[in-house]
C-alpha cells in the first residue's frame, strides 16, 4: 500500500498539540491526574503532548487492539489496563490516537470507572465521527479527519507507517 495524500503536516500537528495541552491545563487547573496512554498508536502524540502540559500528572499505559491488520475496526476491542491502585480514586485523562467508532474509548472508560476512577476524560489526536457507534464526543482533540484510513504520527496499518511525521491517507486500503 502507498500514501494517497498528506492530510496534516508535521508543523500543523505540532501547533495543535500545544493548544490541546493548554486546554488540558485549563480544565485540570493544577489538579493532579493520571495520563493513561493507549498503546501503540497514541505513543507519539502522548510524548509530544506531555512535554507541553504544565499540570502535574502521573503516567500509565493501556493497550487496546481494534484494527489488527484490517482497515475496519473490530466490534469489541481487547483492553489491558494498569493496576487498580494506579487508577482508583484518581482523575484519568485517556490519551488515544483516534476516536472512530468510540468502542475503544467506551470499553476503557467503563473499565476505569468499574475500578473506581474519579473521572475519565478522552483526549484524541484525531476525531473521525463518521461511524461513531455511540453518542460520544472527545473532551479534547487535535483535528477532525475525513472518513478515510489514516496513518502516520503513530497511527499504523499492519504496524507500518507509524514513523511518518505527518498524517496521511492510505491509498486503496483493503478491509
Amino acid at each position: 500500500m502507498t500514501i494517497a495524500a498528506t492530510l496534516l503536516q508535521a508543523r500543523q500537528i505540532e501547533a495543535r498539540v500545544v493548544q490541546v495541552a493548554k486546554e488540558i491545563d485549563k480544565h485540570y487547573a493544577g489538579d493532579e491526574f493520571v495520563m493513561l496512554v493507549v498503546l501503540k498508536g497514541a505513543m507519539i502524540f502522548a510524548a509530544d503532548l506531555m512535554r507541553q502540559i504544565r499540570t502535574p500528572f502521573l503516567l500509565e499505559f493501556a493497550q487496546s487492539r481494534t484494527y489488527g491488520d484490517s482497515t475496519t475496526p473490530q466490534n469489541t476491542p481487547a483492553v489491558i489496563g494498569p493496576d487498580l491502585e494506579k487508577i482508583s480514586d484518581k482523575h484519568i485523562l485517556l490519551v488515544d490516537d483516534i476516536l472512530d467508532t468510540g468502542a475503544t474509548f467506551l470499553a476503557l472508560k467503563e473499565w476505569l470507572l468499574e475500578r473506581e476512577a474519579l473521572s475519565v476524560r478522552g483526549c484524541f489526536l484525531l476525531d473521525k465521527p463518521w461511524h461513531r457507534d455511540a453518542s460520544i464526543k472527545p473532551d479534547f482533540f487535535g483535528f477532525q479527519v475525513p472518513d478515510v484510513f489514516v496513518v502516520g504520527y503513530g497511527l499504523d496499518h499492519a504496524e507500518k507507517y507509524r514513523n511518518l511525521p505527518y498524517i496521511a491517507q492510505l491509498a486503496n486500503p483493503a478491509p
